[in-house]
């Protein structure tokens, strides 16, 4: 038997060799095996001589050289003997039609060069008849109609009724279009003041908000920005209670109200002082919390296609257990053995090096272990917790502990990294790295520090730069949005933008005089060159949007406006050309001045845009 899958390989069969195989039926009543017939070998040879008689009794052999058939031969008819059956075909099917010689030019049939084109008009007939009441064939007349003519009128009155009828048409076309085009109006016009209120309503809201989050943050000062929030508050609040005392009391009464005046603000500082204490303290614990968790974050890198990868390394798996341990001995309402449990998980960890810092904190803990079974309240033992939470934190930060630690310190634990940006604080004599240091865009030395800068603030001038701040990361993210690598606006500090805005353009929009700090911004004059306090322009956002459509500022405003906003430009430049790292920008930028200039100058005043 030999398997479906088998193969005459496998049975020994080689190329031009034979094999006998005997082909039996498993059903052979329903399936029979047919006997086939053999095809008999045939082998024709590629020349044959064939003999062919000339004349009566004269023969001669021609060599007949066998073409082999490249393609199926086509039966073009021919005949078939009825004795032997053999078919006779056309010498057509038995050679190949010879090609005719090329001649290099190509031609065609006629046939296929010319149209032949016939027009001609067919009428086919109609036959139709009429019976008509005669004698011996009755019609009947009961559906007949009576058509009588009527009245005759020219080709003149035919024209002049087609006339009147189109003068209808059109009437009643235009009525339609007309009104079509007051319902869009009247629809454009609706979705206009429904625009409109949404758009009061969000200006509304967001003004409630912004008011709630300034009351917010007064009330509940959380970071630098709240207390520099309620210092300039104070400070408003004095200046306008001196000018009341100062108008309308004198003399001693003057005296008396400004010392009443001055106990009340020294109570307000004490007050702001607590809270700034509590703020001091729950920000406190939430950074020792961001430094522990960004010790434990693993390792993150995007791989070549797009995915984000983590890995955690033995560095980040130390930091995480212990950030764990300084949780769970932190955490508060805890059973007796679960705090017992957390002190003996610590000792653990702590023991497994030994120094001052590891033997205090194993004193300690061994202390509260003592206290605990002694039976000792936990509100007698919330200092030593704290004592033992305190150097337990210091264990941490210390890399020889917790390697992952030292990349987050900001006193480096290098030595010759101490020596590199370090600069001397004037106002509290210490030697504080370059970061520490406020330096604004026209600074020619250090300084004093950032910390006595803010104490300063607080003590004197009392400024709340917060606008600012957000008016400059507004600006940045917008100058970034260009995507033309503009620069200039990265280099301004908040100090820079209160200059601008409050001595350049007086604190209001240059269109509409708004002095609400928080609808202005700072946008491009020509938005086709980068910002630069040379090319800039105080509007309210409203304002700013309509402005960044316009293709050419200078042929949209009258030459009046034009001329006080490039007075403006004048003075910002005056000023900004005093810092060093201005002076590659002025140059580069001053091509586009000199054509500004050109440009005032060949314009032409237009009566309805000369004022704005």
């Amino acid at each position: 038997m030999v398997d479906d899958s088998e193969t005459l390989l496998r049975l020994g069969v080689r190329p031009h060799g034979t094999i006998q195989l005997e082909m039996s039926s498993t059903d052979p009543e329903n399936y029979p095996v047919k006997s086939l017939k053999l095809q008999q070998e045939y082998n024709m040879p590629d020349v044959i001589t064939v003999r062919v008689q000339t004349d009566a009794g004269t023969f001669q052999d021609v060599v007949v050289e066998i073409e082999r058939p490249t393609r199926q031969k086509p039966f073009l008819g021919g005949y078939r003997h009825k004795i032997s059956g053999l078919e006779f075909h056309h010498a057509g099917t038995q050679t190949i039609p010879k090609r005719r010689p090329d001649k290099g030019i190509e031609t065609f049939c006629r046939d296929t060069q010319t149209v032949e084109e016939k027009h001609q008009h067919q009428q086919t007939t109609s036959d139709t008849s009429t019976q008509m009441t005669k004698i011996g064939c009755y019609v009947a007349n009961m559906k007949d109609k009576l058509i009588t003519p009527g009245k005759y009128f020219t080709a003149a009155e035919y024209h002049a009724r087609r006339l009147k009828a189109v003068i209808i048409l059109q009437k009643y076309l235009r009525r339609f279009l007309a009104k079509k085009l007051v319902e869009q109006l009247r629809e454009e016009k609706l979705k206009r003041e429904e625009w409109v209120r949404m758009e009061d309503q969000r200006k509304k809201k967001e003004k409630e908000d912004r008011l709630k989050r300034e009351y917010e943050r007064r009330m509940n000062p959380k970071t630098r920005d709240d207390f520099d929030l309620l210092y300039h508050a104070l400070e408003q609040w004095r200046l306008e209670e001196v000018e009341r005392i100062n108008d309308t009391l004198q003399g001693a009464e003057r005296k008396a109200a400004l010392c009443a005046l001055l106990e009340q603000e020294t109570q307000l500082i004490a007050s702001i002082g607590r809270h700034k204490l509590d703020a001091d303290i729950e920000n406190g614990v939430k950074q020792v919390m961001a430094l522990l968790n960004k010790c434990a974050e693993p390792k993150k890198w995007k791989a070549f296609n797009g995915k984000s990868i983590e890995m955690d390394t033995q560095y980040t798996i130390r930091a995480r257990e212990l950030r764990d341990i300084y949780f769970s001995i932190n955490m508060n309402y805890l059973s007796q053995d679960e705090r017992l449990d957390a002190l003996l998980t610590l000792k653990h960890t702590v023991k497994e090096h030994n120094c001052k810092l590891t033997q205090e904190l194993v004193e300690l803990i061994d202390r509260e272990a003592d206290l605990l079974m002694r039976g000792v309240k936990d509100t007698n033992l919330d200092g030593l917790r704290k004592r033992i939470a305190t150097l337990f934190l210091q264990y941490i930060k210390t890399p020889t502990f917790n390697p992952e630690v030292a990349r987050l310190l900001k006193v480096p634990q290098d030595p010759t990294k101490l020596r590199k940006n370090v600069y001397f604080c004037p106002s509290c004599r210490n030697y504080l790295l370059s970061t520490e240091f406020p330096l604004s865009a026209n600074s020619r030395v250090v300084g004093r520090c950032r910390q006595c800068t803010r104490l300063d603030n607080e003590a004197r001038l009392r400024e709340d730069l917060s606008k600012y701040k957000l008016m400059l990361k507004n600006l940045c993210k917008a100058e970034t949005d260009y995507g033309d690598e503009s620069k200039i606006a990265m280099l301004l500090q908040e100090q820079d933008l209160q200059y601008l805005v409050e001595n350049i353009w007086a604190c209001q929009s240059a269109l509409s005089a708004c002095n609400d700090l928080v609808d202005l911004v700072l946008i491009r004059w020509d938005k086709y060159y980068e910002w630069s306090p040379w090319n800039c322009i105080l509007l309210t956002k409203d304002e700013a949007a309509a402005h960044l459509k316009l293709d050419n500022a200078i042929q949209a405003y009258g030459v009046l406006f034009i001329r006080k906003i490039k007075h403006k430009h004048t003075l910002a430049k005056n000023y900004f050309s005093q810092i060093p790292a201005m002076a590659p920008f002025l140059q580069n930028q001053g091509s586009y001045q000199s054509l500004l200039g050109n440009e005032l100058l060949i314009a032409k005043t237009n009566p309805a845009t000369t004022q704005v």
